[in-house]
């Protein structure tokens, strides 16, 4: 049995904070705003994960307002997602994901992302895809305000032993 899911997340960027992408620490002026290190691309994929097997959302598991989760690495929750759906019975088959921002450039930090995430979810790079585009500067994304994740997973049901 297969099932797919999808996440989306969003965060504004500032200056002052470290900008952390796919697991990654990416080099650039401004960070992303949130209760954990607020990497959009982890969390969308949380999401994903969550919802192919109708487990909530990220804020359920993992409420900004729970202290315990301030500036947590998304690397954790992305483990504590994968977790769950296994305990279920699943596996994921393959991510699919997209990023918009304006800046930085990811394409030189891209296969580090696959390798980091790939290595969390027990699966090879080859299954992970991280793609990214701009907004050709439209919007909040086009102003550097913030940026936006989306991402595809699909789970398949483990065969019984």
């Amino acid at each position: 049995m297969m099932r797919i899911g999808f996440g989306i997340d969003f965060h504004q960027l500032v200056e002052g904070r470290d900008l952390w992408i796919g697991g990654v620490k990416v080099p650039h002026t401004k960070g992303a705003l949130g209760h954990s290190d607020a990497d959009v691309l982890l969390h969308a994929i949380c999401d994903a994960l969550l919802g192919a097997l109708a487990l909530g959302d990220i804020g359920m598991h993992f409420p900004n307002t729970d202290d315990h989760y301030k500036d947590i690495d998304s690397k954790i929750l992305l483990k504590h997602c994968y977790d769950l759906i296994t305990q279920k019975g699943y596996a994921v088959v393959n991510v699919d994901s997209s990023i918009c921002l304006e800046a930085p450039k990811i394409k030189k930090h891209s296969n580090e992302m696959r390798t980091t995430i790939a290595a969390i979810l027990q699966i090879t790079a080859d299954d992970v895809a991280v793609k990214a585009t701009t907004t050709e500067q439209m919007g909040f994304v086009g102003r550097e305000e913030g940026l936006v994740a989306y991402a595809v997973v699909l789970l398949q049901k483990n065969k019984p032993a």
